[in-house]
């Protein structure tokens, strides 16, 4: 099977087309680099031992899509382009609007007219707002709080319409919670263009001295330590879950929707201390007043995706720490 992979050199997108090309499958990628680095695409061909098409560009280029659609029988679409900074996106509403909303109408226009029904939706448990209850389950009050949990939302609500509208589309929306870790290798891992938004990535630049301080954003808050509560889940993880739901769409029609994430939450301070503990390293943090829109916890119900997917994430927060440490010292060794 062919799959394009939108957004494909990008953070998950790259570790999604690792395990994809581990699994036999071809391999199409679209991406404008804009958060990203082209080197990318030689280190995941490096860590698999295989080829694939790159094409550098835009998916609000229908030309370009077209062209990619014309050359190559793609036969699904994982689609993970798109503007990710809450902050940002706060700031600049209509950049977000135009590109993750329009480029994926752009999208799914050029697959309807070449016949490519199958997609599978790079999702955020953004859509889910502040939780009435833990865990966060699949059929919860859907509710988010800045522009770029919107355009994931509204992006789900065009899927299903598109799929009320013809059954024969067939469409899996992934909801991740918070993915970080990297790649056993560490030729690929989480390393933005900008300064960080997330929180592993900012825990690895003050690590290595490239950021003085990672700033902890409350220390009130209703959890173990008074600091925020998120299910973290390896990228690799995150990455079979991909397959997982290739694999859905192949056996079955319909519109499925998943939570993929560990079922566990940890604390800010948690993931500090574990950083440190195992990779025998010192991050200074210091704690700030919160940010508006934080809230106390967040972690997954992962019962349906284990039911229907057969997913389960297997790797532990070490890990998660173990590698990412790992990949940006050989990234800062290689600037």
């Amino acid at each position: 099977m062919k799959i394009l992979v939108t957004g494909g050199t990008g953070y998950i997108g790259s570790h999604t087309v690792v395990e994809l090309l581990n699994e036999g499958y071809e391999v199409v990628v679209i991406d404008d680099l804009s958060n990203s680095k082209i080197e990318t695409v030689d280190r995941i061909k490096l860590i698999t031992g295989k080829d694939f098409k790159f094409y550098k560009g835009d998916i609000r280029d229908k030309d370009l899509l077209t062209k990619i659609f014309k050359e190559n029988e793609i036969e699904c679409v994982i689609h993970f382009a798109g503007y990710k900074a809450v902050g940002e996106s706060v700031k600049l509403p209509l950049k977000y609007y135009d590109n993750n909303i329009g480029g994926t109408v752009n999208l799914l226009e050029v697959m309807n007219s070449f016949g490519c029904k199958k997609i599978v939706f790079s999702s955020s448990a953004t859509v889910y707002g502040k939780p009435e209850k833990l865990p966060i389950v699949e059929d919860s009050k859907l509710e988010t709080n800045c522009p770029y949990g919107n355009t994931k939302l509204m992006i789900e609500y065009i899927l299903k319409d598109l799929y009320n509208s013809d059954n024969s589309w067939r469409v899996v929306l992934l909801r991740y919670f918070n993915p970080i870790g990297a790649h056993e290798s560490g030729l690929i891992g989480e390393d933005p263009n900008d300064i960080p938004n997330n929180l592993m990535p900012y825990i690895m630049k003050v690590a290595i001295g490239e950021l003085p301080i990672l700033n902890i954003f409350g220390n009130d808050y209703d959890t173990v330590d008074g600091t925020g509560v998120r299910d973290y889940i390896h990228v690799v993880d995150l990455s079979i879950g991909h397959i997982k739901a290739l694999e859905k769409i192949e056996r079955d029609s319909g519109l499925f929707i998943y939570n993929l994430g560990t079922g566990k939450g940890s604390s800010v301070l948690e993931v500090v201390n574990t950083f440190e503990r195992v990779n025998g390293v010192k991050v200074n943090y210091q704690i700030t007043d919160r940010r508006p829109g934080d809230i106390d916890a967040c972690y997954a119900d992962v019962e349906k995706a284990k039911k229907e997917l057969g997913f389960v994430a297997k790797y532990d927060l070490e890990k998660m720490c173990k590698d990412s440490y790992n990949f940006i010292k050989k990234a800062k060794e290689t600037k």
